[in-house]
């Protein structure tokens, strides 16, 4: 029977918080009674990431295992994970949960009433934060977003936020054309989203940051801003295959 749901999270040298939110999320699946295949893919991690998550999924009846053969960035990740993915509804979240497998709850009967894209925001009233990052991420996210809202995405509070959920068809469209292998693929996702016509739903979610963040401050930021450029150019030029020019 196909699940209805698929969680896929991208994991890179998360051997130690790896096994805690893999647990928690199968909590969670079982005491909601929700048929769902969860698939980790490691991406090229140094670790024993892979191993522990193989592990504890042996215990799920529909849990998977994809390892990258070297570190290609967490766009790339999600997307093997993603297209992979068999549930009538698809779910990727950030290894460390600092979005709550819980919040999962306002946003499935979104995706059900016909919104494509349905994504966690830490921006939009009513999201709470239970641990902040530093003063500095926080200041370098803000200007970040400033760019994507002047450049490709206006409207969009929380492009980063790593909990977003897509209805099978729009995620199978979106990352089959997904260019983007690193932090930046968030913002090329919703806007491939967009120029394709489907509808975004953007939901208040509680958070709480990890102090073990992936996201070097200034080498990744310097390299999502060019990405952002990257994604501007290449819908300029029509260089996404199949694309609609009159979106």
């Amino acid at each position: 029977m196909k699940p209805i749901l698929s969680i896929v999270i991208p994991a890179y040298n998360e051997e130690r918080r790896l096994g805690l939110s893999l647990r928690k999320i199968m909590d969670y699946l079982q005491s909601r009674g929700l048929q769902a295949e969860i698939i980790v893919v490691d991406d090229g991690s140094s670790d024993q990431t892979a191993a522990v998550a193989q592990e504890i999924l042996n215990d799920w009846p529909r849990g998977r295992v994809i390892v990258l053969p070297k570190n290609l960035g967490k766009g790339a990740a999600v997307k093997e994970g993603i297209l992979k993915a068999s549930g009538e509804f698809i779910l990727f979240s950030d290894a460390d949960l600092s979005t709550p497998i819980e919040e999962l709850e306002k946003m499935l009967p979104l995706a059900r009433e016909g919104y494509e894209v349905v994504i966690a925001s830490r921006a939009l009233p009513g999201a709470e934060i239970k641990r902040k990052q530093s003063w500095l991420r926080e200041h370098m996210g803000k200007t970040f977003n400033f760019f994507v809202q002047l450049l490709l995405l206006k409207g969009i509070k929380d492009t980063q936020c790593g909990f977003k959920l897509f209805r099978q068809e729009a995620a199978r469209k979106i990352f089959s054309q997904l260019q983007c292998q690193g932090f930046a693929f968030d913002v090329e996702t919703l806007w491939l989203a967009r120029k394709l016509g489907y509808k975004i739903a953007q939901v208040p979610v509680v958070w709480i940051n990890s102090p073990e963040s992936k996201v070097r401050l200034f080498k990744s930021s310097v390299r999502m801003f060019f990405d952002l450029l990257k994604i501007k150019k290449r819908g300029t030029q029509y260089s996404y295959p199949n694309f609609p020019r009159n979106k």
